[in-house]
Protein backbone atom coordinates (compact mmCIF):
# COMPACT_ATOMS: atom_id res chain seq x y z
CA UNK A 1 0.00 0.00 0.00
CA UNK A 2 2.80 2.38 0.96
CA UNK A 3 4.69 1.49 -2.22
CA UNK A 4 1.55 2.18 -4.28
CA UNK A 5 1.10 5.62 -2.68
CA UNK A 6 4.74 6.45 -3.31
CA UNK A 7 4.40 5.40 -6.93
CA UNK A 8 1.31 7.58 -7.37
CA UNK A 9 3.11 10.53 -5.74
CA UNK A 10 6.10 10.10 -8.04
CA UNK A 11 3.79 9.88 -11.06
CA UNK A 12 2.01 13.06 -9.99
CA UNK A 13 5.33 14.88 -9.57
CA UNK A 14 6.52 13.67 -12.97
CA UNK A 15 3.19 14.74 -14.51
CA UNK A 16 3.46 18.22 -12.95
CA UNK A 17 7.05 18.61 -14.18
CA UNK A 18 6.14 17.42 -17.67
CA UNK A 19 3.09 19.70 -17.71
CA UNK A 20 5.31 22.63 -16.74
CA UNK A 21 7.80 21.77 -19.45
CA UNK A 22 5.04 21.36 -22.04
CA UNK A 23 3.50 24.66 -20.92
CA UNK A 24 6.84 26.39 -21.21
CA UNK A 25 7.32 24.84 -24.65
CA UNK A 26 3.87 26.07 -25.71
CA UNK A 27 4.76 29.55 -24.48
CA UNK A 28 8.06 29.51 -26.37
CA UNK A 29 6.74 27.94 -29.59
CA UNK A 30 3.20 29.29 -29.86
CA UNK A 31 2.24 32.03 -27.38
CA UNK A 32 5.17 34.38 -26.74
CA UNK A 33 7.22 33.84 -29.85
CA UNK A 34 7.39 37.53 -30.72
CA UNK A 35 7.46 39.04 -27.22
CA UNK A 36 9.10 36.78 -24.68
CA UNK A 37 9.92 37.86 -21.11
CA UNK A 38 9.96 41.40 -19.70
CA UNK A 39 12.57 42.29 -22.31
CA UNK A 40 10.05 41.43 -25.07
CA UNK A 41 12.52 39.26 -26.98
CA UNK A 42 11.37 38.17 -30.43
CA UNK A 43 12.26 34.47 -30.29
CA UNK A 44 11.75 33.92 -34.00
CA UNK A 45 14.17 36.68 -34.90
CA UNK A 46 16.60 35.53 -32.21
CA UNK A 47 16.54 31.99 -33.60
CA UNK A 48 17.12 33.20 -37.15
CA UNK A 49 19.91 35.48 -35.94
CA UNK A 50 21.59 32.58 -34.15
CA UNK A 51 21.61 30.57 -37.38
CA UNK A 52 22.67 33.45 -39.62
CA UNK A 53 25.95 35.07 -40.51
CA UNK A 54 25.62 38.49 -42.05
CA UNK A 55 27.63 41.46 -43.21
CA UNK A 56 25.98 44.86 -43.17
CA UNK A 57 26.88 46.70 -46.37
CA UNK A 58 24.86 49.83 -45.73
CA UNK A 59 23.20 50.82 -42.45
CA UNK A 60 20.72 52.83 -44.50
CA UNK A 61 21.07 56.22 -42.84
CA UNK A 62 21.58 59.11 -45.23
CA UNK A 63 24.90 60.88 -45.50
CA UNK A 64 26.33 64.37 -45.83
CA UNK A 65 28.40 65.63 -48.75
CA UNK A 66 30.09 68.95 -49.42
CA UNK A 67 29.38 71.46 -52.19
CA UNK A 68 31.65 69.49 -54.54
CA UNK A 69 30.02 66.14 -53.68
CA UNK A 70 32.92 65.03 -51.48
CA UNK A 71 31.90 62.77 -48.60
CA UNK A 72 31.74 64.39 -45.16
CA UNK A 73 30.35 61.63 -42.93
CA UNK A 74 30.78 58.41 -44.89
CA UNK A 75 31.30 57.20 -48.42
CA UNK A 76 30.90 54.12 -50.56
CA UNK A 77 33.54 52.26 -52.51
CA UNK A 78 33.95 48.71 -53.87
CA UNK A 79 35.49 46.19 -51.48
CA UNK A 80 36.03 42.43 -51.47
CA UNK A 81 33.87 40.35 -49.11
CA UNK A 82 34.86 36.77 -48.25
CA UNK A 83 32.66 34.30 -46.35
CA UNK A 84 34.29 31.85 -43.92
CA UNK A 85 32.94 28.67 -45.55
CA UNK A 86 35.43 29.30 -48.38
CA UNK A 87 38.01 27.59 -46.13
CA UNK A 88 36.18 24.30 -46.60
CA UNK A 89 35.57 24.30 -50.35
CA UNK A 90 37.62 24.44 -53.53
CA UNK A 91 37.29 27.75 -55.34
CA UNK A 92 39.38 29.67 -57.94
CA UNK A 93 41.38 31.66 -55.42
CA UNK A 94 44.19 32.21 -57.94
CA UNK A 95 41.89 34.10 -60.30
CA UNK A 96 40.71 36.42 -57.53
CA UNK A 97 44.29 37.00 -56.35
CA UNK A 98 45.33 37.93 -59.88
CA UNK A 99 42.46 40.40 -60.28
CA UNK A 100 43.25 42.25 -57.04
CA UNK A 101 47.04 42.02 -57.50
CA UNK A 102 47.81 40.06 -54.35
CA UNK A 103 48.97 36.57 -53.38
CA UNK A 104 46.84 33.56 -52.53
CA UNK A 105 48.63 33.43 -49.18
CA UNK A 106 47.24 36.87 -48.31
CA UNK A 107 43.71 35.69 -49.05
CA UNK A 108 44.20 32.45 -47.08
CA UNK A 109 45.55 34.49 -44.17
CA UNK A 110 42.44 36.68 -44.18
CA UNK A 111 40.23 33.57 -43.97
CA UNK A 112 42.26 31.44 -41.53
CA UNK A 113 40.60 32.57 -38.31
CA UNK A 114 37.40 33.90 -39.84
CA UNK A 115 34.13 32.91 -38.21
CA UNK A 116 32.17 35.77 -39.73
CA UNK A 117 32.27 37.34 -43.21
CA UNK A 118 35.42 39.42 -43.62
CA UNK A 119 36.36 42.50 -45.60
CA UNK A 120 39.65 41.86 -47.35
CA UNK A 121 42.21 44.29 -45.99
CA UNK A 122 40.85 44.42 -42.45
CA UNK A 123 40.96 47.85 -40.84
CA UNK A 124 42.21 49.37 -44.10
CA UNK A 125 39.97 47.65 -46.67
CA UNK A 126 41.27 47.17 -50.17
CA UNK A 127 39.51 49.67 -52.44
CA UNK A 128 38.70 47.97 -55.72
CA UNK A 129 38.31 49.64 -59.07
CA UNK A 130 34.99 49.31 -60.89
CA UNK A 131 36.75 47.04 -63.37
CA UNK A 132 38.05 44.74 -60.61
CA UNK A 133 34.62 44.69 -59.02
CA UNK A 134 32.95 43.61 -62.26
CA UNK A 135 35.57 40.93 -63.00
CA UNK A 136 35.20 39.36 -59.53
CA UNK A 137 31.41 39.31 -59.67
CA UNK A 138 31.47 37.81 -63.18
CA UNK A 139 33.24 34.77 -61.70
CA UNK A 140 30.09 34.06 -59.64
CA UNK A 141 32.01 32.36 -56.85
CA UNK A 142 29.76 31.51 -53.87
CA UNK A 143 30.95 33.47 -50.84
CA UNK A 144 33.06 35.92 -52.86
CA UNK A 145 31.50 39.31 -53.47
CA UNK A 146 32.71 42.68 -54.64
CA UNK A 147 30.24 45.26 -53.33
CA UNK A 148 29.95 48.97 -52.70
CA UNK A 149 30.11 49.18 -48.92
CA UNK A 150 29.48 52.11 -46.59
CA UNK A 151 32.49 53.34 -44.63
CA UNK A 152 32.54 56.01 -41.96
CA UNK A 153 35.33 58.49 -42.60
CA UNK A 154 38.21 58.38 -40.13
CA UNK A 155 38.48 62.17 -39.98
CA UNK A 156 35.40 63.92 -38.64
CA UNK A 157 34.75 67.13 -40.59
CA UNK A 158 32.69 70.05 -39.24
CA UNK A 159 31.65 67.90 -36.29
CA UNK A 160 29.61 70.55 -34.46
CA UNK A 161 27.77 71.62 -37.59
CA UNK A 162 27.04 68.05 -38.74
CA UNK A 163 26.13 66.92 -35.22
CA UNK A 164 25.74 63.65 -33.33
CA UNK A 165 23.69 60.49 -33.78
CA UNK A 166 22.80 58.20 -30.90
CA UNK A 167 20.57 55.25 -30.03
CA UNK A 168 17.61 56.38 -27.92
CA UNK A 169 14.63 54.02 -27.88
CA UNK A 170 12.37 56.36 -25.92
CA UNK A 171 13.08 59.28 -28.25
CA UNK A 172 12.65 57.07 -31.31
CA UNK A 173 9.20 55.91 -30.21
CA UNK A 174 8.20 59.48 -29.36
CA UNK A 175 9.53 61.02 -32.57
CA UNK A 176 8.49 58.27 -35.01
CA UNK A 177 5.61 56.21 -33.57
CA UNK A 178 4.47 55.27 -37.09
CA UNK A 179 7.82 53.73 -38.10
CA UNK A 180 7.35 50.44 -36.27
CA UNK A 181 9.11 48.59 -39.10
CA UNK A 182 12.42 49.98 -37.85
CA UNK A 183 14.16 48.62 -34.74
CA UNK A 184 13.87 50.77 -31.62
CA UNK A 185 17.66 51.05 -31.43
CA UNK A 186 17.78 52.91 -34.76
CA UNK A 187 20.22 55.80 -34.45
CA UNK A 188 18.74 59.30 -34.37
CA UNK A 189 20.21 62.73 -34.96
CA UNK A 190 20.35 64.60 -31.66
CA UNK A 191 22.42 67.69 -32.51
CA UNK A 192 23.37 69.76 -35.55
CA UNK A 193 22.27 68.96 -39.08
CA UNK A 194 21.88 65.31 -38.07
CA UNK A 195 19.00 66.47 -35.89
CA UNK A 196 17.50 69.00 -38.31
CA UNK A 197 17.45 66.59 -41.25
CA UNK A 198 16.82 63.44 -39.21
CA UNK A 199 13.54 62.57 -40.89
CA UNK A 200 15.21 62.75 -44.30
CA UNK A 201 18.21 60.74 -43.13
CA UNK A 202 16.30 58.00 -41.31
CA UNK A 203 17.04 54.57 -42.81
CA UNK A 204 14.50 52.47 -44.67
CA UNK A 205 16.45 49.44 -43.46
CA UNK A 206 19.87 47.81 -43.77
CA UNK A 207 21.43 46.32 -46.89
CA UNK A 208 23.33 43.13 -46.07
CA UNK A 209 24.73 39.82 -47.25
CA UNK A 210 23.71 36.76 -45.21
CA UNK A 211 23.68 32.99 -45.13
CA UNK A 212 22.52 30.33 -42.68
CA UNK A 213 24.88 28.17 -40.64
CA UNK A 214 24.59 24.91 -38.72
CA UNK A 215 25.80 24.39 -35.17
CA UNK A 216 29.30 23.51 -36.35
CA UNK A 217 29.54 26.72 -38.36
CA UNK A 218 29.08 25.06 -41.73
CA UNK A 219 26.46 26.10 -44.29
CA UNK A 220 22.93 25.01 -43.35
CA UNK A 221 21.25 25.30 -46.76
CA UNK A 222 24.19 24.94 -49.11
CA UNK A 223 26.56 27.75 -49.88
CA UNK A 224 24.10 30.29 -51.28
CA UNK A 225 24.53 33.81 -49.91
CA UNK A 226 21.56 36.14 -50.05
CA UNK A 227 21.48 39.89 -50.53
CA UNK A 228 18.72 41.77 -48.70
CA UNK A 229 17.99 45.49 -48.92
CA UNK A 230 15.07 47.91 -48.66
CA UNK A 231 12.91 47.91 -51.78
CA UNK A 232 13.02 51.70 -52.19
CA UNK A 233 15.67 52.49 -54.84
CA UNK A 234 15.77 56.22 -53.98
CA UNK A 235 17.13 55.82 -50.45
CA UNK A 236 19.32 56.48 -48.54
CA UNK A 237 19.48 60.16 -49.44
CA UNK A 238 22.41 62.57 -49.38
CA UNK A 239 22.27 66.02 -47.79
CA UNK A 240 24.38 68.33 -49.92
CA UNK A 241 25.88 71.00 -47.70
CA UNK A 242 27.43 74.29 -48.78
CA UNK A 243 30.66 73.40 -46.96
CA UNK A 244 33.88 73.23 -48.96
CA UNK A 245 35.59 70.19 -47.44
CA UNK A 246 39.07 71.29 -48.45
CA UNK A 247 38.70 74.77 -46.94
CA UNK A 248 36.98 73.32 -43.87
CA UNK A 249 40.01 71.07 -43.36
CA UNK A 250 42.36 74.03 -43.77
CA UNK A 251 40.50 75.94 -41.04
CA UNK A 252 40.41 72.94 -38.69
CA UNK A 253 44.11 72.23 -39.16
CA UNK A 254 45.00 75.86 -38.39
CA UNK A 255 42.94 75.89 -35.19
CA UNK A 256 44.63 72.66 -34.13
CA UNK A 257 48.03 74.13 -35.01
CA UNK A 258 47.50 77.06 -32.65
CA UNK A 259 45.71 74.92 -30.03
CA UNK A 260 42.68 77.18 -29.71
CA UNK A 261 40.85 76.04 -26.58
CA UNK A 262 37.46 77.71 -27.01
CA UNK A 263 36.13 79.68 -29.95
CA UNK A 264 36.15 79.05 -33.65
CA UNK A 265 35.78 80.17 -37.23
CA UNK A 266 32.94 81.13 -39.57
CA UNK A 267 33.55 81.58 -43.30
CA UNK A 268 30.80 82.72 -45.70
CA UNK A 269 30.62 82.99 -49.47
CA UNK A 270 29.86 86.71 -49.93
CA UNK A 271 27.95 86.33 -53.20
CA UNK A 272 25.58 83.54 -52.12
CA UNK A 273 25.84 83.87 -48.34
CA UNK A 274 26.46 80.12 -48.21
CA UNK A 275 28.45 78.75 -45.29
CA UNK A 276 31.84 77.60 -46.59
CA UNK A 277 33.42 76.55 -43.29
CA UNK A 278 32.53 76.48 -39.61
CA UNK A 279 34.73 75.24 -36.78
CA UNK A 280 33.91 75.26 -33.07
CA UNK A 281 36.26 74.53 -30.20
CA UNK A 282 36.65 72.57 -28.01
CA UNK A 283 36.34 69.36 -30.00
CA UNK A 284 33.43 67.11 -29.11
CA UNK A 285 34.15 64.68 -26.30
CA UNK A 286 32.38 61.68 -27.84
CA UNK A 287 32.44 59.63 -24.65
CA UNK A 288 30.35 62.23 -22.82
CA UNK A 289 29.58 65.20 -25.08
CA UNK A 290 26.96 66.89 -22.91
CA UNK A 291 28.65 66.77 -19.52
CA UNK A 292 31.37 69.28 -20.39
CA UNK A 293 29.54 71.35 -23.00
CA UNK A 294 31.82 70.17 -25.80
CA UNK A 295 28.81 69.39 -28.01
CA UNK A 296 27.81 73.07 -28.04
CA UNK A 297 28.50 74.94 -31.26
CA UNK A 298 30.10 78.18 -30.06
CA UNK A 299 29.58 79.78 -33.48
CA UNK A 300 25.80 79.97 -33.04
CA UNK A 301 25.87 80.95 -29.36
CA UNK A 302 25.74 84.59 -28.17
CA UNK A 303 29.07 86.10 -27.14
CA UNK A 304 30.37 89.51 -26.03
CA UNK A 305 31.46 91.12 -29.35
CA UNK A 306 33.59 93.98 -28.02
CA UNK A 307 34.73 96.61 -30.52
CA UNK A 308 33.52 94.62 -33.54
CA UNK A 309 30.12 96.02 -32.51
CA UNK A 310 31.38 99.53 -33.25
CA UNK A 311 30.57 98.70 -36.88
CA UNK A 312 26.88 98.94 -35.94
CA UNK A 313 27.38 102.34 -34.29
CA UNK A 314 29.28 103.51 -37.37
CA UNK A 315 26.44 102.45 -39.69
CA UNK A 316 23.85 104.30 -37.61
CA UNK A 317 26.03 107.42 -37.41
CA UNK A 318 26.60 107.48 -41.18
CA UNK A 319 22.89 107.18 -41.96
CA UNK A 320 22.06 109.89 -39.41
CA UNK A 321 24.55 112.23 -41.13
CA UNK A 322 26.59 112.55 -37.94
CA UNK A 323 29.99 112.05 -39.56
CA UNK A 324 32.23 114.97 -40.42
CA UNK A 325 35.96 114.93 -41.13
CA UNK A 326 36.17 118.31 -39.45
CA UNK A 327 35.06 116.91 -36.10
CA UNK A 328 37.69 115.36 -33.85
CA UNK A 329 37.44 113.37 -30.65
CA UNK A 330 39.85 113.41 -27.73
CA UNK A 331 41.13 109.83 -27.83
CA UNK A 332 43.39 110.44 -24.86
CA UNK A 333 40.25 110.04 -22.73
CA UNK A 334 38.81 106.78 -21.48
CA UNK A 335 35.41 105.35 -22.42
CA UNK A 336 33.48 107.70 -20.14
CA UNK A 337 35.63 110.78 -20.73
CA UNK A 338 36.49 110.84 -17.04
CA UNK A 339 40.17 109.87 -17.09
CA UNK A 340 43.09 108.88 -19.32
CA UNK A 341 42.68 106.07 -21.85
CA UNK A 342 44.81 102.92 -21.54
CA UNK A 343 46.15 103.63 -25.03
CA UNK A 344 46.33 107.34 -25.90
CA UNK A 345 45.84 108.36 -29.53
CA UNK A 346 45.30 112.11 -29.21
CA UNK A 347 42.64 113.90 -31.28
CA UNK A 348 41.19 111.68 -34.03
CA UNK A 349 38.43 112.15 -36.58
CA UNK A 350 35.75 109.50 -37.00
CA UNK A 351 37.61 107.56 -39.71
CA UNK A 352 40.80 107.26 -37.66
CA UNK A 353 38.81 106.61 -34.48
CA UNK A 354 37.37 103.52 -36.15
CA UNK A 355 40.80 102.43 -37.39
CA UNK A 356 42.39 102.85 -33.94
CA UNK A 357 39.24 101.63 -32.15
CA UNK A 358 38.89 104.71 -29.92
CA UNK A 359 36.30 103.91 -27.25
CA UNK A 360 35.59 107.54 -26.33
CA UNK A 361 34.52 108.40 -29.89
CA UNK A 362 31.94 105.65 -30.07
CA UNK A 363 30.61 106.25 -26.57
CA UNK A 364 30.05 109.90 -27.53
CA UNK A 365 28.37 109.06 -30.83
CA UNK A 366 26.18 106.37 -29.26
CA UNK A 367 24.88 108.84 -26.68
CA UNK A 368 24.02 111.29 -29.46
CA UNK A 369 22.29 108.51 -31.41
CA UNK A 370 20.13 107.56 -28.44
CA UNK A 371 19.09 111.19 -28.06
CA UNK A 372 17.99 111.21 -31.71
CA UNK A 373 16.39 107.77 -31.75
CA UNK A 374 16.01 105.49 -28.72
CA UNK A 375 15.97 102.36 -30.90
CA UNK A 376 18.71 103.32 -33.34
CA UNK A 377 21.39 100.87 -32.14
CA UNK A 378 19.26 97.72 -32.21
CA UNK A 379 17.61 98.85 -35.46
CA UNK A 380 20.91 99.15 -37.29
CA UNK A 381 22.16 95.89 -35.81
CA UNK A 382 19.11 94.29 -37.39
CA UNK A 383 19.61 96.15 -40.69
CA UNK A 384 23.15 94.79 -40.88
CA UNK A 385 21.91 91.22 -40.40
CA UNK A 386 23.73 90.66 -37.12
CA UNK A 387 20.86 90.05 -34.69
CA UNK A 388 19.64 86.68 -35.88
CA UNK A 389 18.49 84.16 -36.38
CA UNK A 390 20.33 84.43 -39.68
CA UNK A 391 20.26 80.79 -40.79
CA UNK A 392 18.03 79.60 -43.63
CA UNK A 393 14.35 79.32 -42.70
CA UNK A 394 11.37 78.40 -44.84
CA UNK A 395 8.72 75.81 -45.64
CA UNK A 396 9.97 72.35 -46.64
CA UNK A 397 7.17 69.98 -47.63
CA UNK A 398 4.97 69.65 -44.54
CA UNK A 399 7.55 71.32 -42.28
CA UNK A 400 6.59 74.96 -41.77
CA UNK A 401 9.31 77.44 -40.83
CA UNK A 402 11.95 74.74 -41.20
CA UNK A 403 15.28 75.94 -39.78
CA UNK A 404 18.49 74.51 -41.24
CA UNK A 405 20.58 75.50 -38.21
CA UNK A 406 19.11 74.09 -34.98
CA UNK A 407 19.35 75.99 -31.70
CA UNK A 408 20.72 79.16 -33.29
CA UNK A 409 20.56 81.98 -30.76
CA UNK A 410 19.36 85.52 -31.38
CA UNK A 411 21.52 88.53 -30.69
CA UNK A 412 20.71 91.06 -27.98
CA UNK A 413 21.55 94.73 -27.43
CA UNK A 414 19.61 95.80 -24.33
CA UNK A 415 18.30 93.82 -21.36
CA UNK A 416 16.74 96.82 -19.65
CA UNK A 417 15.21 99.72 -21.60
CA UNK A 418 16.02 102.03 -18.68
CA UNK A 419 19.72 101.66 -19.56
CA UNK A 420 19.07 103.94 -22.53
CA UNK A 421 18.87 106.77 -20.02
CA UNK A 422 22.17 105.88 -18.34
CA UNK A 423 25.28 107.43 -19.90
CA UNK A 424 27.70 104.71 -18.78
CA UNK A 425 25.36 101.93 -19.91
CA UNK A 426 25.13 103.55 -23.36
CA UNK A 427 28.94 103.86 -23.51
CA UNK A 428 29.44 100.20 -22.61
CA UNK A 429 26.81 99.14 -25.16
CA UNK A 430 28.54 101.19 -27.88
CA UNK A 431 31.70 99.10 -27.56
CA UNK A 432 29.93 95.73 -27.44
CA UNK A 433 29.89 95.23 -23.68
CA UNK A 434 27.16 95.53 -21.00
CA UNK A 435 24.30 93.31 -22.25
CA UNK A 436 25.33 93.08 -25.91
CA UNK A 437 25.51 89.50 -27.16
CA UNK A 438 25.81 88.36 -30.76
CA UNK A 439 26.78 85.10 -32.40
CA UNK A 440 29.94 84.72 -34.49
CA UNK A 441 27.64 83.61 -37.31
CA UNK A 442 25.75 86.90 -36.94
CA UNK A 443 29.00 88.90 -37.09
CA UNK A 444 30.05 87.00 -40.23
CA UNK A 445 26.67 87.76 -41.76
CA UNK A 446 27.16 91.47 -40.99
CA UNK A 447 30.51 91.47 -42.77
CA UNK A 448 29.02 89.70 -45.79
CA UNK A 449 26.14 92.21 -45.84
CA UNK A 450 28.57 95.13 -45.91
CA UNK A 451 30.73 93.48 -48.58
CA UNK A 452 27.63 93.02 -50.80
CA UNK A 453 26.69 96.68 -50.52
CA UNK A 454 24.00 96.30 -47.86
CA UNK A 455 22.03 93.35 -49.24
CA UNK A 456 21.31 91.07 -46.27
CA UNK A 457 20.66 87.38 -46.83
CA UNK A 458 19.94 84.25 -44.84
CA UNK A 459 22.91 81.95 -44.31
CA UNK A 460 22.38 78.75 -46.25
CA UNK A 461 24.08 75.62 -44.91
CA UNK A 462 22.40 73.00 -47.10
CA UNK A 463 21.71 73.53 -50.79
CA UNK A 464 19.93 70.29 -51.71
CA UNK A 465 18.63 66.96 -50.52
CA UNK A 466 19.46 64.32 -53.13
CA UNK A 467 18.03 60.90 -53.84
CA UNK A 468 20.39 57.94 -53.99
CA UNK A 469 20.56 58.23 -57.79
CA UNK A 470 21.64 61.88 -57.57
CA UNK A 471 18.35 63.49 -58.59
CA UNK A 472 16.98 66.29 -56.42
CA UNK A 473 14.43 65.62 -53.69
CA UNK A 474 14.41 69.23 -52.48
CA UNK A 475 16.38 72.36 -53.31
CA UNK A 476 16.87 75.21 -50.84
CA UNK A 477 16.81 78.58 -52.65
CA UNK A 478 18.92 81.55 -51.58
CA UNK A 479 16.75 83.85 -49.49
CA UNK A 480 16.94 87.44 -48.26
CA UNK A 481 16.45 88.41 -44.63
CA UNK A 482 13.26 90.42 -44.45
CA UNK A 483 13.29 93.98 -43.13
CA UNK A 484 15.04 97.28 -43.69
CA UNK A 485 18.58 97.41 -45.07
CA UNK A 486 21.34 99.99 -44.92
CA UNK A 487 21.82 102.23 -47.95
CA UNK A 488 24.46 101.28 -50.50
CA UNK A 489 26.20 104.59 -49.70
CA UNK A 490 26.42 103.56 -46.04
CA UNK A 491 27.82 100.17 -47.04
CA UNK A 492 30.51 101.81 -49.17
CA UNK A 493 31.53 104.07 -46.27
CA UNK A 494 31.69 101.06 -43.94
CA UNK A 495 33.87 99.29 -46.50
CA UNK A 496 36.28 102.23 -46.41
CA UNK A 497 36.31 102.18 -42.61
CA UNK A 498 37.01 98.45 -42.47
CA UNK A 499 39.81 98.74 -45.00
CA UNK A 500 41.32 101.57 -42.94
CA UNK A 501 41.59 99.26 -39.94
CA UNK A 502 44.03 97.15 -41.99
CA UNK A 503 45.95 99.96 -43.74
CA UNK A 504 46.40 102.19 -40.70
CA UNK A 505 44.74 100.63 -37.66
CA UNK A 506 44.53 97.72 -35.28
CA UNK A 507 44.66 95.03 -38.00
CA UNK A 508 47.73 96.35 -39.81
CA UNK A 509 49.38 92.91 -39.63
CA UNK A 510 46.94 91.77 -42.32
CA UNK A 511 48.36 94.25 -44.84
CA UNK A 512 51.00 91.71 -45.86
CA UNK A 513 48.44 89.06 -46.85
CA UNK A 514 48.17 88.03 -50.53
CA UNK A 515 44.52 89.16 -50.50
CA UNK A 516 43.59 92.74 -49.61
CA UNK A 517 41.53 92.45 -46.43
CA UNK A 518 38.95 94.75 -44.81
CA UNK A 519 38.42 93.95 -41.13
CA UNK A 520 37.53 95.00 -37.61
CA UNK A 521 39.14 93.83 -34.40
CA UNK A 522 37.54 93.49 -31.02
CA UNK A 523 38.48 92.65 -27.45
CA UNK A 524 35.59 92.04 -25.07
CA UNK A 525 35.78 91.60 -21.32
CA UNK A 526 33.84 88.52 -20.23
CA UNK A 527 33.64 89.13 -16.49
CA UNK A 528 35.57 85.91 -15.92
CA UNK A 529 39.06 85.44 -14.53
CA UNK A 530 41.81 82.85 -14.42
CA UNK A 531 43.24 83.59 -11.01
CA UNK A 532 44.02 87.30 -11.18
CA UNK A 533 44.09 87.37 -14.98
CA UNK A 534 41.07 88.77 -16.83
CA UNK A 535 39.62 86.58 -19.57
CA UNK A 536 38.57 88.22 -22.83
CA UNK A 537 36.96 87.37 -26.16
CA UNK A 538 39.32 88.31 -28.99
CA UNK A 539 37.70 88.95 -32.38
CA UNK A 540 38.88 89.43 -35.95
CA UNK A 541 36.08 89.90 -38.48
CA UNK A 542 36.24 91.01 -42.08
CA UNK A 543 36.07 90.12 -45.75
CA UNK A 544 38.39 89.65 -48.73
CA UNK A 545 39.50 90.40 -51.39
CA UNK A 546 38.61 94.04 -50.73
CA UNK A 547 37.79 95.14 -54.29
CA UNK A 548 35.94 91.99 -55.34
CA UNK A 549 34.74 90.39 -52.09
CA UNK A 550 34.32 86.61 -52.09
CA UNK A 551 34.71 85.57 -48.46
CA UNK A 552 33.54 86.94 -45.11
CA UNK A 553 35.60 85.57 -42.22
CA UNK A 554 35.18 85.70 -38.46
CA UNK A 555 37.66 84.27 -35.95
CA UNK A 556 36.97 84.47 -32.23
CA UNK A 557 39.10 83.20 -29.36
CA UNK A 558 36.79 82.94 -26.35
CA UNK A 559 37.58 83.44 -22.68
CA UNK A 560 41.35 83.64 -22.96
CA UNK A 561 44.00 85.80 -21.33
CA UNK A 562 44.58 88.81 -23.57
CA UNK A 563 48.28 88.11 -24.13
CA UNK A 564 47.73 84.47 -25.11
CA UNK A 565 44.97 84.71 -27.70
CA UNK A 566 45.61 83.21 -31.12
CA UNK A 567 42.80 84.83 -33.12
CA UNK A 568 45.13 87.15 -35.06
CA UNK A 569 47.36 84.32 -36.27
CA UNK A 570 44.40 82.08 -37.07
CA UNK A 571 42.74 84.79 -39.21
CA UNK A 572 46.02 85.48 -41.01
CA UNK A 573 46.75 81.83 -41.73
CA UNK A 574 43.23 81.04 -42.95
CA UNK A 575 43.29 83.89 -45.48
CA UNK A 576 46.74 82.79 -46.60
CA UNK A 577 45.66 79.14 -46.69
CA UNK A 578 42.66 79.91 -48.91
CA UNK A 579 44.89 81.88 -51.28
CA UNK A 580 47.38 79.02 -51.55
CA UNK A 581 44.56 76.49 -51.97
CA UNK A 582 43.18 78.47 -54.90
CA UNK A 583 46.60 78.54 -56.58
CA UNK A 584 46.80 74.74 -56.72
Amino acid sequence: MIIKKRAISILIIIFVILSGLVGRLVQLQLVSTESFSKNKVNLIKASVSQRTQELVIDQGRGRFIDRNNQAITHEYYPTLVLFPFLKNIDWPIEEVATIIHTSTDEIHSALDDAKQPVIFGGDTPLELTESQMNKINQLKIPGVFAVHRQYELDQKIAEHLIGLIRENEELFQKRYPEKNYLPNNTKLGITGLQSTFDEFLLPEGEAKLLYHVAGNGGPLFGIDVKYTAPANPFYPIAVKTTIDKDIQSIAEDILDKYKMKKGGVVLLDVKTNDLVAMVSKPNINYSNPFSDGSAENQMIMPQFPGSVFKTVIAAAAIEHNMISNDRSFNCDLDLYGEGPAEFKHGPLNFYNSFAKSCNYTFATIAEELIQKDQESIERYASMLGVMGPVGWRGDVFRFQDFSQIPNEYNGKVWSDERDKQVKKAIAQTAIGQKDVRVTPLGIANMMATIARGGDKKQVRVVSKVLYKNGSTLFSFPQQDIQGDEIASYTASKLQELLRGVVTSGTASSFSSLPFEVAAKTGTAETGKKNGERTLVNKWYAGYFPFNEPRYALVVVDLEQESDSTVANRVFYDIVKGIYEHEQT
